[in-house]
């Protein structure tokens, strides 16, 4: 685990050439097919050295939640431990490790219209507006959402809508059982913010180089994909498809984006600091491999059960 741009793909590849390994990913953004620069997918060559599972299984058009995520990366850890390897869970999407190790609350399926409803009152009076309604019907749930956080905001008004109860009282009150996997958990966790941030910059700068604009500008093309979309909301993909439509101009479009991208690993972060179990590697300087692979391998030894 760990936030963007901490160097995750490199240690898994370091990791999987290591021990009897195999990939999946947790990631909700690199489920989309064609959507490859901006979400920092593995290269064609990592993923032919290294297949990852649950990468590239879903259309952009497509919503993809953490039940569908849990549900597919279970199926896929089974068949991998049938194979006599280990799963090495490698991604971003803290909500995901969350509910895998911990379940999901039993919570009401998606619903279109109430969705679309939201989508439009959030682009006529912002999401932060949003968000103050939600503080006052749920108050818990607005503490841990961030302002800006258009797919949670939304979700949480939608199960208020659907139930007329407060999403955090459901979450606390009803729950599915959580996997029979136990986990070893390793987070790369910068302690200089600053050379995060410069990575982050960095980061953005080389996917622009690499042809991200033109890969919106593709799924733009396609006219059935719009900002509403879960897919097209991810970091990065929104920002650019506002310069496309020519709301925001070019030099907008990179601070916000760069913006935005610090303020996600700030979330993730702040997920990781209070998850239980997770033995830190420290991530600022040279990429830990060396230290990731003694840390598996002590573990391997010593408690190799617990995977």
């Amino acid at each position: 685990m760990g936030p963007t741009a901490s160097g995750k793909t490199a240690v898994a590849l370091a990791l999987h050439d290591a021990f009897p390994l195999e990939i999946v990913s947790v990631d909700s953004s690199q489920v989309y097919r064609g959507m490859d620069i901006g979400t920092a997918k593995p290269s064609a060559e990592q993923r032919a050295h290294a297949p990852h599972r649950l990468v590239d299984i879903r259309d952009p058009r497509e919503n993809y939640s953490a039940a569908d995520f849990c549900a597919e990366a279970l199926r896929e850890m089974r068949a991998i431990t049938a194979a006599g390897k280990v799963p090495l869970l490698v991604g971003g999407t803290m909500f995901y490790f969350h509910a895998l190790e911990y379940g999901l609350s039993a919570l009401p399926s998606a619903d279109p219209e109430i969705r679309e409803r939201l989508a439009a009152e959030a682009k006529a009076i912002g999401w932060p507006s949003l968000h103050a309604r939600l503080a006052h019907i749920d108050a818990t749930s607005a503490a841990r959402i961030d302002p800006n956080d258009a797919q949670r905001i939304q979700r949480a008004l939608e199960i208020h809508t659907l139930t007329g109860r407060a999403p955090s009282d459901m979450a606390r009150a009803e729950s599915r059982a959580p996997t029979e996997y136990r986990f070893y958990k390793l987070a790369l966790w910068p302690a200089d913010r600053a050379v995060l941030h410069e990575r982050i910059a960095t980061r953005f700068e080389q996917m622009l180089q690499h042809g991200l604009i033109e890969e919106v500008e593709g799924l733009y093309r396609r006219r059935d994909l719009h900002p509403g979309l879960p897919s097209m909301r991810t970091v990065g993909y929104r920002q650019v498809w506002s310069y496309l439509t020519g709301d925001v101009n070019y030099n907008e479009m990179v601070e916000r984006s760069i913006a935005a991208t610090r303020q996600l690993a700030k979330r993730q972060l702040t997920w990781l600091r209070r998850y239980p179990g997770v033995h830190r590697v420290e991530c600022s300087g040279e990429l830990p491999l060396a230290q990731a692979v003694q840390l598996v391998s002590q573990h391997d030894r010593h408690g190799s059960q617990d995977l």
